[in-house]
This record gives structure tokens, sequence and C-alpha cells, in this order.
């Protein structure tokens, strides 16, 4: 009875947590885009002058350990819903591109509010070097390393879940595509790393639904 209302959890906990993440880490990338130039080098230290533009990467850097947390949760309760029939090979992937895009996301992050402690304590007349540099190393981790992960991570979550009927073709389909927007894309088209939160957002709401239509009817005694 235990091993049969965890199963009925772990769809419900998986789409809930996927949704959350989903929602928070596209509103740090939005924040952040909006808040920081596009192209690292045009006018790259004009953010760390103006008061509005931090406190709006200060708000996206306070929502990213809250989308990791959350992304960490939707991890644990895919391997769950998984069980014992998922593939090694797979798995490894799965979780191993997982907790690099997490540490990564993290590493961003880190950089970014470095950069806010150094621009609140020598203030706008300290030269923008390292105010460009802070922002190249920012962007690299984002938009190359971590979206880079967040691809391999689709593409084995997508793999795993259509080998065992997890997840219809066509969502599997749809983790192809995004795959390939954050392999080819990310970095060099701007705003192309929200394709790594939609798609969680997808994933997250089919699982939740299709977790509650699975869910058995309690039987009326005779």
């Amino acid at each position: 009875m235990e091993k049969r209302r965890q199963a009925l959890r772990t769809p419900r906990a998986a789409g809930l947590a996927g949704i959350v993440f989903a929602l928070l880490l596209a509103a740090a990338i939005v924040l952040i885009r909006l808040a920081m130039p596009g192209r690292p080098g045009d006018e790259s230290s004009e953010w760390l002058t103006d008061s509005s533009r931090r406190r709006t990467v200060q708000t996206a850097l306070n929502l990213i350990p809250f989308a990791g947390i959350f992304f960490l949760w939707f991890m644990g309760a895919v391997r769950a819903r998984i069980g014992k029939a998922e593939d090694q090979f797979l798995a490894t992937v799965f979780l191993g591109s997982g907790l690099i895009f997490v540490a990564t996301l993290f590493g961003a992050a880190a950089a970014a509010g470095s950069l806010l402690v150094m621009a609140g304590s020598s203030g706008p007349g300290s030269g923008p070097a390292p105010g460009s540099f802070g922002q190249h190393f920012t962007y690299s981790l984002l938009t190359t390393y971590s979206m880079r992960m967040a691809a391999v991570f689709t593409f084995s979550t997508s793999s795993i879940g259509h080998r065992l009927g997890v997840l219809p073709p066509w969502l599997a389909a749809l983790g192809g595509l995004v795959t390939l927007v954050l392999l080819l894309m990310s970095g060099s088209i701007a705003w192309s790393e929200l394709a790594f939160p939609l798609w969680a957002l997808v994933v997250s709401i089919h699982i939740l639904v299709a977790g509650s239509r699975a869910r058995p009817t309690p039987s009326v005694p005779s």
C-alpha cells in the first residue's frame, strides 16, 4: 500500500517541482536579459552604474538558488518515476548533466553577484575592465556551459521518457528540437536559452496531467 501511494505521489511531485523550476528560471533569465546588455562588450559596464538595473539583476540572482533547488527535486522525482527500468548509460548522462547544469547556473549567479558587490564598493569610476570581464564570464557560464548541459539533460530525459513510454512521441521530438536549439543557438541568439525552461514547463505539465489521469479510482465494496 505504501509503495502504491508513493507511485501516486511521484508524478505530482515531479510535475509541481518542474513547473516551479521552469517559472523561476524563466523569470531569472528574462530579468538578466533585460538588465544586462545582450552582447557583452557593448556598453558592458553601463548596467553597473544604473541602480534600477542592479536591483533587477539582484532580483534575478535571488531567484536562481530556488530554481536550482526545485530542479534537483524535479530530477529526483523523475528518477523515482522511472524506477529500476532506467537505462544505466542514459541515467548516468541524465544525472551528470543535471548536476553540472545546476553547478554552472550557480557559478553564473556567483559571478554576477560579485560584479554587484564590486560596483557597490568601488563605484563607477573604477574602470570598465572588471565589469567587462565579469560580464563575459557570467554570460559564458549561463549561455554556453550551462545551456549545453541543459541540452544534454533534455536529450537524455527525452530519450529515457520515450523508451519507457513516459513521454509521448511528440514530446520526445520537442525535446530533440530544444536540444538542437540549446546546442547550436544558445550564446549566439538572444533569448534562445528560454527554450529550456519552456520545455521543462511542458514536460512537467504533461507528467502532472498524465499522473492525474492514471490515478486509480477507489473501489466501492459491494
